[in-house]
């Protein structure tokens, strides 16, 4: 794993003596892990003699498609989420942005007797909850401008905004911080707190979110959900690209 890691980290690839220098080990014993690596078409080498390079291979891509295949969004960012309910107290879930909707794939209840309707499968607005703006936020402008008409924007409480022209900001303020925000825009006494999550592609695939009472909660308090919810999401966007930790 190491051989592989130190040549994925270099595209024009490295010699045996680059490769050895990299891991800390003989050249003899680096060539044999090299040559078992290309005869599996995990490695691929070109050139010869000292002037030979070894790349990734092809197999590689293979590998890495059947993974993709066997990972779910909800799977994993179910201990994510688990963790983010510790840290804030609050209802975690996850949702993917479908017909211009924001459905829940997961969730994780916070401790108490409080519960929200957070049901899989739910379907919630874009342009009113914490989830679907962090959503909606990562679609280019035009985008964003037709998926938010098309939803009808309808006056959930007195804070929603209903005009296309001012949710517009309010997007591109998402984006710029990392997270959105719900003030009791979907429901009274509730707010939410999304962030997008990416997948290996660099494509937005969800995001998750902390729902809970506004009770005594100030704008301090919001952000600081903010910036955990934040950090939550960058470490499942690492996780889907294929980063450990």
């Amino acid at each position: 794993m190491d051989v592989l890691e130190a040549i994925e980290s270099a595209d024009r690839g490295l010699t045996v003596t680059e490769v050895a220098a990299a891991v800390g080990a003989s050249k003899s014993a680096v060539f044999a892990t090299l040559h078992t690596l290309a005869e599996r078409g995990l490695v691929l080498s070109q050139g010869q003699g000292s002037g030979r390079v070894y790349r990734l291979g092809f197999a590689l891509a293979r590998l890495g498609q059947h993974a993709l295949s066997q990972v779910s969004l909800r799977d994993a960012a179910m201990p994510v989420l688990t963790e983010l309910t510790e840290r804030t107290r609050m209802s975690s879930r996850v949702a993917s942005l479908e017909a211009g909707l924001a459905v829940i794939v997961g969730q994780v209840n916070a401790p108490g007797l409080l519960r929200f309707d957070l049901r899989m499968g739910h379907r919630e607005l874009p342009h009113c909850t914490g989830v679907g703006k962090a959503l909606l936020a990562q679609l280019p402008l035009s985008r964003a401008r037709e998926v938010a008409i098309a939803s009808g924007m309808p006056r959930r409480t007195g804070r929603t905004i209903v005009d296309i022209e001012e949710l517009l900001p309010e997007l591109e303020r998402t984006r710029q911080r990392g997270y959105a925000l719900d003030r009791e825009e979907d429901a009274e006494g509730i707010v939410c707190v999304g962030a997008p999550v990416w997948d290996h592609t660099g494509a937005c695939v969800g995001a998750i979110s902390a729902t809970g009472l506004l009770l005594d909660m100030g704008e301090e308090d919001l952000h600081g959900i903010g910036e955990i919810v934040h950090a939550h999401a960058n470490r499942l966007s690492r996780h889907l690209q294929g980063h450990p930790g």
